[in-house]
């Protein structure tokens, strides 16, 4: 393997790493019960908070509560891949305006 081949590897490696603690940074919210349930979810769909309004915390309620953290975390999730997507396609974006005639964005 020249070191040619091993700088570009390891750049791949540097932004690999790069993406991941981005990623790690994003963070979103899903709701539900109108407010009542919140989940915060950061970009690696991992649930970093669970905020339960204390209103709910009666124990013949916990069927109602159970549901509403699954609903906020669906609501969180698919946040996210909305956030992704826009991400995903600004990136798309600046790629295609780079292979625009004359290398420059238009």
């Amino acid at each position: 393997m020249d070191s040619n081949m091993l700088r570009q590897m390891q750049e791949v490696q540097r932004r690999a790493e790069a993406l991941q603690k981005g990623l790690a940074s994003i963070e979103v919210e899903g709701v539900s019960g109108g407010g009542l349930v919140r989940v915060t979810i950061n970009g690696l769909s991992e649930i970093k908070k669970v905020h339960i309004d204390p209103s709910l915390m009666k124990p013949e309620e916990s069927h109602v509560v159970e549901d509403l953290v699954v609903a906020a975390s669906d609501d969180g999730k698919n946040k996210l891949e909305a956030r992704r997507m826009q991400d995903t396609q600004f990136i798309q974006d600046l790629l295609t305006s780079f292979n625009s005639p004359g290398g420059k964005p238009d």
